[in-house]
């Protein structure tokens, strides 16, 4: 019997280590750094690479970082219905204005985001169909009095899940700071950058969130550590 054929490693075609990318990867994702910068940061460690390197590695290598935190998490996850999630919407500029819809659980993790150019029940209905469909169905749905999620929600059948508040969604407007903070530097031009940016930074966001305002020293350093480990273990 033929044993199975072991997947083909992403790293096989490039002469730099795995170790290189996935840490050009992270700083150019997580830290709010140009090309440019992340380029001068590795020279100081030795690593003479060019920006546009930065650019190539960052657009084949994070989608597959972000995607295989997004399963890992969404297996644990899946599970718990006891989920708070806050629905809100802001402008990110794009050759003009557009909106960028996100949802956000109790914890401050993004789930899930989907940029659009309106803000309308079919905008809505889209982006909360793509959330329920990968993360189950949660337990209240916070957001603020836009119709167009009422509407939605009235059509997907969870109308009594949602609940309005005057500061009820404060928690999704601070979740949007780390990407405000990231976007000062890229410079969006299209719909597909600025979406495939959004889902890749709220992945790894995620990952490397560990809620150090509720937690000791040492339970945070070893969550470090884990979330350190599990990162440098990705598509290895």
């Amino acid at each position: 019997m033929p044993r199975p054929r072991k997947p083909a490693s992403p790293f096989r075609c490039f002469n730099s280590s795995p170790e290189v990318i996935r840490l050009v990867v992270v700083m150019y994702v997580r830290f709010p750094l140009s090309l440019r910068n992340v380029e001068d940061l590795l020279f100081e460690r030795g690593i003479d690479i060019c920006h546009e390197t930065v650019r190539l590695w960052w657009n084949r290598f994070a989608p597959l970082f972000a995607g295989d935190i997004r399963r890992q998490r969404v297996s644990r996850m899946r599970g718990f219905r006891h989920w708070r999630w806050h629905l809100d919407e802001m402008y990110v500029k794009l050759n003009g204005e557009m909106i960028y819809l996100c949802a956000v659980d109790h914890e401050g993790e993004v789930l899930e985001s989907y940029a659009t150019k309106f803000r309308d029940k079919a905008a809505a209905l889209a982006f909360m169909k793509k959330a329920l469909k990968r993360h189950g169905s949660p337990e209240v749905i916070t957001t603020d009095g836009l119709r167009s999620y009422r509407a939605a929600m009235n059509e997907l059948g969870n109308a009594k899940k949602q609940e309005v508040g005057r500061w009820a969604n404060n928690r999704m407007e601070n979740s949007h700071l780390p990407l405000r903070r990231e976007r000062a530097m890229p410079r969006f031009r299209q719909m597909e950058t600025l979406q495939k940016f959004a889902s890749v930074h709220a992945n790894v966001h995620n990952h490397f969130s560990l809620e150090r305002h509720l937690i000791d020293r040492q339970t945070y350093r070893e969550r470090r550590f884990a979330a350190l480990a599990e990162w440098q273990a990705l598509v290895s």
